[in-house]
């Protein structure tokens, strides 16, 4: 079997640069040199920690435009959507910086008895990240930064065809005076990447992904008793009550559908609509979506660019079949187009139900599933009728009622208020059921991988 792979432009089908996965020795060299720069880390006060972080957010801004062309030429992201990609990490570096000593600090507590307890966030060493494609500078800087402000060390594995993304981080780190070997991309196959979760050095392990690599992740970093966190997949419910503005409504689900062409794991995907303005709400989408114009993502014209791999619409478009055989309807789209790149145009299905794909899975594409509903009771049984929980949407002029029932009804980590979101460095993300558990960003994120050690003293 061949130790080569080769990463390949969606848009185009050209390869683009052929990698070496890492032999054994060398990954465990690179595990065992990411320990001993986190020994020296860790040491340090987290105000300096956060000196470095303000670096690499600033290092990431140095890279922009190298790093935006080679994200939009490795998994076919419209240019600007790859600027706004970047200009949100260095976002993330910055509100770390900021925030990141008053999470941490210690927190001193009156015992019972009247004794002093404090309670220290210590880091606990070598964190592994295995991470997707979709967002290939913000996924790694969403788990990066949080664990590196925390104390710990970090691994990368980076799915295959954003390899070169990986590694272009990589540079950027070190640019930012990081000290060496602290953040370490490891080019290893799935095999190889169970020894990692395995290594003792090893100390947790996060993974953004799919329910089914979650299962498998979360149970291999189990048996090794390690704590994981997983941000899984999802098919987000946004739904639109009879008091809503349609117009907003209608402007932020199709964006909520397409943005980073579909390939977003908190997408808005099925819309579930109340029957008084399921008419008007459909007709003005479906004629919005039909305007989606796909093509070159380097075209500011373009609306959406390519899938990111060809066996990724080809699932795609197996599900929006399997699903119109089982009652489903296409109002438009619904058809690989004659053309080079791996393009999918952007699809509508209405009469959508229980037992389609299109109801009961995650459509990783410009594929939007819309469902009539009698009312708003009827909605948030449809909008929870999933096994997953990850995002969610509410459409109402009442905002403060919205809030009420996001609340009380919605049963996701996120809920988006009158419009689509994706992150926000001060905000937890994540989700509940089969979308994973576990937060990231903000405080949450900083903590999700230390040891809040209590000492004591009983006789103060």
């Amino acid at each position: 079997m061949s130790n080569l792979f080769k990463t390949t432009n969606p848009a185009t089908e050209e390869v683009l640069e052929t990698y070496e996965y890492m032999s054994s020795k060398e990954m465990e060299d690179a595990i065992e040199s990411c320990h001993e720069a986190f020994l020296e880390w860790k040491k340090k006060l987290p105000e300096e920690r956060a000196s470095y972080i303000k670096k690499v957010g600033e290092s990431l801004k140095n890279h922009k435009e190298e790093l935006t062309q080679l994200m939009t030429n490795e998994m076919g992201k419209l240019l600007k959507q790859s600027k706004q990609e970047v200009d949100l990490c260095a976002q993330i570096c910055d509100w770390t910086a900021e925030n990141g000593p008053e999470n941490l600090k210690d927190e001193e507590k009156e015992l019972p008895n009247g004794g002093k307890g404090v309670i220290t966030y210590s880091p606990i060493g070598v964190i592994y990240g295995i991470q997707p494609w979709n967002f290939p500078v913000y996924q790694v800087v969403r788990y990066a930064i949080a664990n590196l402000m925390a104390g710990n060390g970090v691994l990368l594995k980076h799915a295959a065809n954003v390899t070169g993304t990986g590694l272009l981080l990589e540079k950027v780190f070190a640019e930012a005076g990081l000290p060496k070997n602290l953040f370490k991309v490891l080019v290893i196959d799935h095999d190889a990447s169970d020894n990692v979760i395995k290594n003792k050095r090893v100390r947790g392990v996060t993974l953004t992904g799919s329910p089914d690599a979650g299962k498998v992740i979360g149970e291999k970093a189990g048996a090794e008793l390690k704590k994981t966190v997983l941000e899984l997949g999802s098919n987000d419910a946004y739904v639109v009550l009879k008091d809503a503005d349609i117009e907003t409504a209608v402007k932020a689900c199709v964006n909520g559908r397409i943005y980073n062409n579909g390939e977003t794991c908190v997408a808005a995907k099925r819309f579930v609509i109340v029957e008084e303005v399921y008419e008007e709400f459909r007709d003005a989408y479906v004629e919005k979506m039909k305007s989606i114009k796909a093509g070159d993502p380097n075209d500011k014209d373009s609306k959406i660019g390519p899938m990111a791999r060809k066996d990724l619409r080809e699932k795609l478009h197996d599900q929006v079949e399997k699903s119109v055989e089982n009652g489903a309807k296409v109002l438009c789209g619904g058809e690989i187009p004659d053309q080079k790149g791996y393009y999918y145009p952007a699809t509508v299905l209405e009469n959508v139900a229980s037992g389609q794909p299109a109801y009961d899975d995650e459509l990783f594409g410009p594929v939007a599933s819309l469902i009539k509903v009698k009312d708003e009771e009827e909605a948030f049984k449809v909008a929870n009728d999933s096994r997953f929980g990850l995002g969610g949407g509410i459409f109402t002029k009442d905002e403060s009622r919205a809030f009420e029932l996001a609340k009380n009804h919605f049963d996701t980590g996120m809920v988006f208020i009158n419009s689509f979101g994706l992150a926000q460095p001060n905000m937890p993300f994540g989700g509940v059921k089969d979308s994973g558990y576990g937060r990231e960003h903000g405080g949450f994120g900083m903590k999700e991988f230390v040891n809040a050690k209590a000492m004591m003293s009983l006789n103060s």
